[in-house]
């Protein structure tokens, strides 16, 4: 794996266990002592993530909020310092580029958040935009580092390594504050479903900041956690991954995320008019989630069968739940076959997917 890049925390993950493997060009632990204790220890307390592998970009100048507004289909005007906003951006068919967030520290002054994987493709499809706005779009995805805590404990662990007071920060606000003395953005969005803070921080400070944060989280129960429980967490909350619930072929209409589509927010922004036609037709072709009452996991690929044995689609996401100790998942599936009795194959057995809206499991309330 020499070739891959490595977040700075790469030499203590493998101090601590951690399995590491190639994921979107990074060198990540996909787990330490097992996913299953991984996750349910996120559940029940806390886990501490290491997501520096996340792109960073800051978008600034007198025609920034105009220009994300354009970039992004939901309503970046709505924000105001301290407010943060998760969107899809969309090609002008309605596909989307990626899903991200959007941090606003002040007039002309925006903060970016997206997926690893689509950091070159992002910044190049945001500066050919930005070429009709007064604005800058500045890669910082070298600079900062990103430690995600969450889990019910995550707020009161992090809470003894500051004096910024975390449970005044709303969900999806954000404050400036030290953690165990380095300067953070300190964010409530969150990936899992349960509470928590991310911490955007200079990379050279990272190491620094995960040692201070799991040894201040011990008393709390809070355990590392490596993508693969990160990835079973975010999908019994029904979050979608870019790459399978989202793509430039899954539009956030068809992913169910039309809330984050704001045709009437009196700004034209990319994909709007092929959007709107799908919202007033509808979907050929939607999201659904499922569970299975069987262990046995519907793989992402895995063909959808109607009653009668014909294709309709094919699973998008699978795993298995720790908390319900059974299969879950999502299917790309034809609209109109959404709400007919839906099946997989695995190896010989039929298995009946159990229409879900998520989340699969209670989280708290925010």
């Amino acid at each position: 794996m020499s070739n891959l890049q490595c977040t700075p925390l790469r030499d203590f993950h493998v101090a601590h266990g951690g399995r590491m493997v190639e994921f979107a060009g990074w060198e990540m632990p996909v787990q330490y002592r097992s996913i299953l204790e991984e996750h349910k220890a996120v559940r029940r307390a806390a886990g501490l993530f290491d997501v520096s592998h996340m792109g960073e970009a800051d978008v600034r100048g007198p025609g920034a909020g105009a220009f994300l507004n354009h970039l992004v289909t939901n309503d970046v005007a709505r924000l105001f310092p301290g407010r943060a906003l998760y969107s899809p951006m969309c090609y002008p068919n309605g596909g989307a580029v990626d899903d991200l967030l959007v941090y606003m520290r002040g007039a002309g002054d925006y903060f970016l958040c997206f997926n690893a994987g689509n950091i070159d493709k992002d910044l190049g499809w945001m500066r050919g935009q930005a070429a009709a706005f007064e604005v800058t779009v500045t890669d910082r995805s070298a600079d900062y580092g990103l430690l995600a805590v969450q889990g019910p404990k995550a707020l009161p662990a992090v809470q003894t390594l500051t004096a910024t007071q975390l449970d005044a920060i709303k969900y999806y606000h954000f404050a400036e504050g030290a953690v165990a003395g380095v300067p953070c953005l300190i964010s409530r969005t969150g990936y899992t479903g349960e509470d928590g803070v991310e911490l955007y921080h200079a990379a050279s400070s990272t190491l620094h900041l995960a040692e201070a944060v799991l040894a201040a989280g011990a008393p709390f129960g809070l355990e590392l956690a490596g993508l693969g429980a990160r990835d079973s967490l975010r999908l019994e909350a029904g979050y979608p991954l870019y790459g399978h619930e989202l793509t430039a072929e899954i539009s956030p209409i068809a992913a169910g995320l039309g809330w984050t589509v704001k045709l009437d927010k009196g700004a034209e922004f990319n994909g709007r008019a092929a959007l709107a036609a799908e919202k007033a037709a509808g979907p050929g072709r939607k999201i659904v989630f499922f569970r299975t009452g069987d262990r046995r996991i519907a793989r992402s690929g895995t063909p959808v069968l109607d009653a009668a044995g014909a294709g309709v689609g094919q699973v998008a996401s699978g795993t298995l739940s720790p908390i319900l100790n059974e299969a879950i998942g999502s299917a790309l599936v034809r609209a109109d076959a959404a709400a007919q009795p839906l099946a997989v194959d695995i190896r010989g057995a039929r298995i009946a997917l159990q229409p879900v809206k998520p989340p699969f499991v209670p989280l708290p309330k925010r």
